[in-house]
Order: C-alpha cells, then sequence, then structure tokens
C-alpha cells in the first residue's frame, strides 16, 4: 500500500510445508500450532490472529484477532528494522488511545477497487457483493511499449526488487522471504521488466482468501513503485492494472490499498482508475521507521531542506540525535548527541578542514596532489588565452574546458575541436571562474565513488539525461515528460534544459526538437552527465575494480579529507583503468541508493550511534565502523 504510491506487507513466522504458510496468534502473543503444515485443501475453518510476512514487517490482519490486547502484544514484538501494519482491526482507535505512546494511527488512506467477485458465506456458499461494490471496469488499456509484466521469479528479481525499494525510501526485504513469498498463492508480486532485462517498476498483491479463507473474499495491494530513472510513464498504472486482472480471474470481490494522505499524485492516480475511499484505517508501532508519521513536529524549517540535507536530518532523527535546522536554504544542520555538537552542510561538516576543501574547490591543486600521490589524471593546464592553449588543443585533440572552481556542471564544455570553440568555451567557463582549466578529452564512463572515513561507500555510474522514443511524441515533448520525471525523483533538483546546448546535441544526432523520435530508439540530449541537468545514476558499488578501490582511498587520504565524492572516468567500473578528473568535498549522499551512504556519515559524526539495523544488504555496501 503505501511507500513511494504504496507499502506493504508482513510476516508469517511459522511454515506451511508446500502449501501455505501461516501464523495464528493467542492471547499474549504466542503463536498457536507453530511449525502446523497443511495444504491448501486442508485450512482449517475461523483461523485466529494471522500474521502475514512480507519480510520487511508484517501484516496483521486486525479483524482475525480475538481481542485487542492479542494485536498490541504482536505489535510489541515488530523485529528491530522493520515494519509491522496492523489493517481491518476494529475499533482501531480505542487501542491506540490506550498505548498513545506505543501506537499510533498511520496518517493515510484507504481506497478500494471492486472487482466483482461475490462474497463469501461461512460453509463455502457466497452471496453478491451490495451496491457499493460494484464492480468497476478492469480497462488493460493498449500494452506498455517496452514494458513486460510478470511474477517476481527468483533472487535476482528480488534484489532489483529492494533497490527500487531503497531508491524510493521504502523498507528493504530479505531476498529469500520475497522468493519464497512470491512462489505461494498468497501473493502476487508482479514486476516490470523493460526490454533491456532491467526491472523497473513492482506490485505486491495479497490474496486474502489464500491467507485466511477470508469471508469477505478481498484482497490488497502493497509495496507499488517504480524506478523514476528507468521506467516509462504509465508503469505504475500498468502494474495496477495487471494485479486487477489476476485477481479477477480468481474470482475476488475488492483489492485495498492505503496510500499516504499527502501524496495527491497517487490519490489522482487511484481515483481515475476507479479505486473509492473507505473508512479502514491502519495502526503502527512507533519507530525510527515511522517516525516522520506520528511525530507532533518536525524540526522547524526541515519542509525546506533540499534532498542532500534532508537525508543526513532523517538518519540523524532515526538515531534520537536531535536535529536544529540552522539555515533550511544553506541546507545547514546542527546536530547533538549527549555533549558533542557538530554543524553540517549537507554531506559537509566540522570534521573537513578548511585546508582539505580549498584541495577539492580548486581543481588544479586537486590534479597537482593526485599527481604528486602518484595517480592518474588527464592532460591539462591552465589556460593564458594566448596561441599556446590552439597549440595544447592540437596535441591532444579534444578538450574539456572547465571553470577551476565550481560545481553542479556550470561552465564546463566538453568535446571542444577548434579553436574559435576554444576561444567560446573559456569565455563561458570565465563567467563563473576566472581561472579556466583545459583537459584532454578522456572516453569512458562517468564514475562517482563517495568516500567517508577513508573508505568506499559508494560507487555509481552517471550517465547524461537520455529520452527514449514512443513513436507519438516529438523529441521536445519527451524531454519535458522525462524532466518532469526526474524533478519529482530528486524533489526538483534534477531538470533536463530545452537549451541550446541540449539542441545542439540533438542535431548532432540528426534530430530537431520537433522530430518523432522513432518507437524504442534512445536518444541521449545532454553531453555531462550532470544530475542537476537531468543525468541520471546507476550504484556500480559491487563491481568497483579493486584497483580502483585502492585508488580512490589514496586519494582520499592524499587529500586528507573525511567525506568526499571522486569522480573518475573509466572504460567500466569492473575494469581496472581509470583517470581522476575531480573531488568534490560536499558529495550528494541522496544520490546513492541503495548504499547506506547517510548511515556511514552520521556514524563518522557519531562514532557512538549505530545505524539501524538492515533487513537487505545491497551488493558492496560498507560495513558499520560504529
Amino acid at each position: 500500500m503505501t511507500g513511494t504510491l504504496a507499502t506493504g506487507v508482513a510476516r508469517t513466522d511459522r511454515g506451511r510445508g508446500a502449501g501455505r504458510r501461516y501464523e495464528r496468534i493467542g492471547p499474549g502473543g504466542d503463536p498457536i500450532a507453530a511449525g502446523g503444515t497443511e495444504t491448501d485443501t486442508e485450512r482449517p475453518p475461523g483461523d485466529e490472529g494471522v500474521v502475514l510476512d512480507c519480510g520487511w514487517g508484517r501484516l496483521v490482519f486486525g479483524q482475525t484477532f480475538p481481542d485487542q490486547a492479542a494485536v498490541a502484544d504482536v505489535l510489541r514484538s515488530e523485529a528491530a528494522g522493520a515494519r509491522d501494519i496492523c489493517i481491518y482491526l476494529r475499533d482501531p482507535h480505542v487501542l491506540v488511545s490506550r498505548l498513545p505512546d506505543e501506537l499510533f494511527i498511520d496518517p493515510s488512506l484507504t481506497y478500494r477497487l471492486p472487482l466483482g467477485g461475490a462474497r463469501r458465506r461461512a460453509g463455502g456458499t457466497s452471496e453478491e457483493a451490495g451496491t457499493a461494490d460494484t464492480p468497476a471496469p478492469v480497462d488493460s488499456g493498449p500494452e506498455l511499449p517496452g514494458v513486460r509484466i510478470r511474477r517476481l521469479r527468483d533472487a535476482a528479481d528480488a534484489d532489483a526488487v529492494n533497490r527500487i525499494y531503497a531508491a524510493n525510501g521504502m523498507v528493504t526485504a530479505p531476498v529469500d522471504t520475497l522468493v519464497d513469498n512470491a512462489a505461494t498463492d498468497r501473493f502476487l508480486h508482479l514486476v516490470a521488466e523493460a526490454t533491456t532485462g532491467e526491472i523497473v517498476g513492482t506490485i505486491t498483491g495479497i490474496d486474502h482468501v489464500a491467507v485466511f479463507d477470508d469471508p469477505d473474499n478481498g484482497a490488497s495491494l502493497w509495496c507499488l513503485t517504480v524506478d523514476f530513472n528507468q521506467a516509462p510513464p504509465g508503469t505504475g498504472q500498468a502494474l495496477i492494472t495487471e494485479l486487477a486482472t489476476r485477481l479477477v480471474a480468481r474470482g475476488r470481490a475488492y483489492v485495498d490499498l492505503s496510500v499516504l494522505a499527502e501524496n495527491a499524485g497517487a490519490i489522482r492516480l487511484y481515483e481515475r482508475l476507479g479505486f473509492y475511499r473507505t473508512a479502514t484505517l491502519c495502526v503502527k508501532r512507533k519507530n525510527p521507521i515511522n517516525e516522520r508519521l506520528f511525530l507532533p513536529a518536525m524540526p522547524a524549517g526541515y519542509d525546506q531542506l533540499n534532498p542532500y540535507a534532508k537525508i543526513v536530518a532523517d538518519e540523524a532523527m532515526r538515531r534520537g540525535i536531535r536535529v536544529e535546522v540552522t539555515d533550511p536554504e544553506w541546507g545547514e544542520l546542527r546536530l547533538t548527541s549527549g555533549g558533542r555538537t557538530i554543524l553540517t552542510r549537507e554531506s559537509l561538516s566540522e570534521l573537513t578542514s578548511a585546508v582539505a576543501m580549498s584541495r577539492c574547490d580548486d581543481k588544479r591543486v586537486t590534479r597537482r596532489i593526485l599527481t604528486e600521490a602518484g595517480l592518474s589524471v588527464p592532460r591539462g593546464r591552465t589556460a593564458t588565452g594566448d596561441a599556446a592553449d590552439a597549440e595544447f588543443l592540437a596535441e591532444v585533440g579534444q578538450l574539456v574546458v572547465k571553470p577551476a572552481r565550481g560545481e553542479q556542471g556550470n561552465g564546463i564544455t566538453v568535446g571542444v575541436r577548434t579553436p574559435e570553440a576554444l576561444a567560446a568555451a573559456v569565455e563561458l567557463a570565465a563567467r563563473f571562474c576566472p581561472e579556466v582549466l583545459l583537459e584532454e578529452l578522456c572516453t569512458g564512463e562517468d564514475l562517482r565513488v563517495v568516500m567517508i572515513d577513508h573508505e568506499v561507500v559508494a560507487a555509481a555510474v552517471r550517465r547524461p539525461a537520455a529520452i527514449t522514443g514512443d513513436g507519438v511524441h516529438d523529441i521536445a515533448e519527451l524531454i519535458e515528460r522525462q524532466s518532469r520525471r526526474r524533478a519529482a525523483a530528486t524533489g526538483g533538483e534534477s531538470r533536463i534544459p530545452l537549451d541550446d546546448m541540449t539542441r545542439e546535441v540533438v542535431a548532432e544526432a540528426g534530430y530537431e526538437f520537433h522530430d518523432v523520435l522513432p518507437e524504442g530508439e534512445m536518444l541521449v540530449v545532454r553531453r555531462t552527465a550532470n544530475l542537476h541537468t537531468g543525468g541520471t545514476i546507476h550504484d556500480v558499488t559491487g563491481e568497483l575494480h579493486p584497483v580502483i578501490a585502492e585508488a580512490c582511498v589514496a586519494a582520499s587520504r592524499a587529500l586528507d579529507i573525511p567525506v568526499t565524492g571522486l569522480d573518475l572516468l573509466v572504460p567500466a567500473p569492473d575494469q581496472p583503468e581509470h583517470v581522476f578528473i575531480e573531488a568534490n568535498e560536499r558529495p550528494g549522499l541522496a544520490n546513492h541508493e541503495p548504499q547506506p551512504t547517510a548511515e556511514r556519515f552520521v556514524d563518522l559524526l557519531f562514532p557512538g550511534t549505530r545505524a539501524p539495523q538492515r533487513l537487505w544488504t545491497p551488493a558492496g555496501a560498507a560495513t558499520s565502523q560504529a
């Protein structure tokens, strides 16, 4: 249900062998008939205290519990790092009023899509649904080009799903749990697969009849989310439609979902598809994961923080560290734990010295220090505005021209080939910094490696903004649509400018803005992979070659900086060849999900605290030194 669009299901801790697994909870929260095994045809009538495991938390079916005390006991037993949800509990407000320090009513809305199946009577007969459940049409519409929807099959699928969960701020789940669940009739765990083989979206359906012989013949929808870097528009709707179609084939009467009341975009989608509001409420246990949902107020200025500061604030609050927003526009925080107080600006903190910061601030100084440390950098020189600049261009063939100081790709020109273009590029760069650096253009993928406390915490390949043709919309429209998606995925930080540079790159590919791009054809529309101009980032931490990792450690030590983002050009991240381009003293930690960048940063600031337990660890994740 909730999540980016919806979130999640819960926990059966006992097995049903080849049949379905379930757990019945009795008074005091103890399981009844733990380890019991039954086949689909041997399901006992009147299951009580049903709890279903989804790996990242448990779905507690409140209507199956004999009393509220048993529900409270189950929610109290929530696993560390997990999030349990109790739904369909009668009078949930009464339970919360009795345990206000432990439980809260989730600030979400429940929506229902009638599917046309009959309700079930005791004894196995059926009755028609009432008028409120008049079936809505399940209109599959045209197939989504370049995407097919299928069931989750194996560990690779589950790992990809976890990466999407993490990228969208959702709780992840053990891979084996996702795979085991998907193999049962209780779950309809679907994924959207692109033609490239990448998983770009996911949705989980729960068949209540398969779980506990639900007399209402219902189902629920959880964990709907997509990869906003890769998924084409309409992926979320296609997943919902496919799930509804499969539930109709099972004869289910309805499917419910829960969505945060503030998620206006998702609510519009659900209402357009025929979902309507119901009065169902969800109860959750107060824990660090849910903190934002039940705190009476976040720190003043929190809502004004950009994603790079907010990820630090969120991680600190999860650990009980006091957060004060001292300058929301600047992204500055004061973090306090015990007698220790540290000021941060995004990933820059008081632990980074002014000298170390200045070494990264001036790209010429960065080059010199790395060269003296025996590390590889492109050939380069400071622009002098005379014939020597043109001679250097003739020597190396192509140049990258950039301000010696600056960030976010401002003033950079890539692929300078002629003296005339060189003069124009130097003039552009000089608008941002009087000193201009000329570097040999090296080919390869743009690799960012995040170093914290001289350890590799995350590595990602950054790719320039690109669009994929649908044979209908022109290139300008496709760019605008992709730009909106990038802005939505990054809190407004990433957009593709429709400027002269974009027009020039499109023209070099043989197109104009008004041309319709053929269906399935991908077109790169920017030269640089800067995230602020629509670039995308792809985690490769688990693929990073040891030679590159060792070089990055040497670079961070040479610069003597505790947190840095090192930019390299590489043929591929799993090959040893590389050159260093620059070092960023304030790397964006929010761009590297699912790697634990914020966790390791707060470990550095407050070694006495520990990051919350993760239910799933991505490949290549650094281990905590706390």
